[in-house]
């Protein structure tokens, strides 16, 4: 009899944009329970051990942990398998270093490192627009929070700016056509474009049209999109390739080059 859920999550079947190898262990870190989900995330263990290096071994991580030295999203930190996801900020006060969870154009995490002023905000793509009791209006993010007393203006879809500090929203932008958008999943996953059009059909999923700055079109899902800033100038840095996917033979020639 199955009693619970399950506390354990083998290695084979983690995701595989985790990116870890089959041979080195039998168990991959269960992401916990936590703001965003569980294929969706890369737990604290995987960004301090596998991307950054900081440590060699779990065991390692854990005693970093404990000494409160990271933060997500201003906060403190000690569960290694706490699940950090898409736009989190990632600060290590001790080597005055700041970081952006992001996709790259494969569609995996990139921990992208940052400067201390944009370390300050994060963008959060609006799920929906509430009220709560007494007919307080609220916001609820892809990151699990709510925000009290939006700007009217602000609806489902659209981005906010949120001041990570104050617990505020300084800004928002609206889910337009022109805007700039990262696409958050799907096959076109981690790739940056204006979008072009919108399309809606009944009882189905809205379409989104997407142009790349290299003049690439693409489609996908509504669900997928997560617009990253006014017109074409996004209000955060990208990682290297600024969201632009090579073909097969460009990502070729450009090995061959470096080479």
């Amino acid at each position: 009899m199955v009693r619970g859920p399950k506390k354990h999550l083998k290695r084979l079947n983690a995701p595989s944009h985790w990116m870890l190898d089959k041979l080195s262990g039998i168990f991959a870190p269960k992401p916990s329970a936590g703001p965003h989900k569980q294929r969706e995330c890369l737990p604290l263990l995987l960004i301090l051990r596998n991307r950054l290096k900081y440590a060699l071994t779990g065991k390692e991580v854990q005693s970093i942990l404990m000494q409160r030295l990271i933060k997500i999203d201003g906060k403190v930190r000690t569960d290694h398998t706490y699940p950090v996801g898409f736009m989190d900020v990632i600060q290590i006060e001790k080597t005055n270093e700041q970081f952006r969870l992001v996709y790259d154009t494969k569609g995996r995490f990139v921990v992208h490192r940052i400067a201390k002023e944009e370390a300050a905000f994060k963008l959060c793509r609006v799920k929906a627009v509430e009220f709560g009791k007494g007919g307080v209006p609220y916001v609820s993010t892809h990151d699990g929070r709510t925000v009290r007393y939006p700007d009217p203006e602000i609806k489902a879809n659209d981005t906010i700016l949120f001041d990570i500090a104050e617990g505020k929203i300084k800004d928002f932008i609206k889910y337009d056509v022109g805007n700039l958008v990262m696409v958050t999943g799907g096959h076109n996953n981690g790739r940056v474009g204006t979008i072009i059009s919108k399309e809606k059909h009944k009882g189905s999923f809205e379409i989104v049209h997407v142009e790349d700055s290299a003049g690439h079109k693409f489609a996908t899902r509504l669900t997928n999109i997560f617009v990253i800033g006014k017109g074409a100038k996004p209000m955060i840095s990208l990682p290297k390739g600024k969201g632009i996917r090579l073909s097969i033979i460009q990502e070729q020639a450009k090995k061959y080059s470096t080479a």
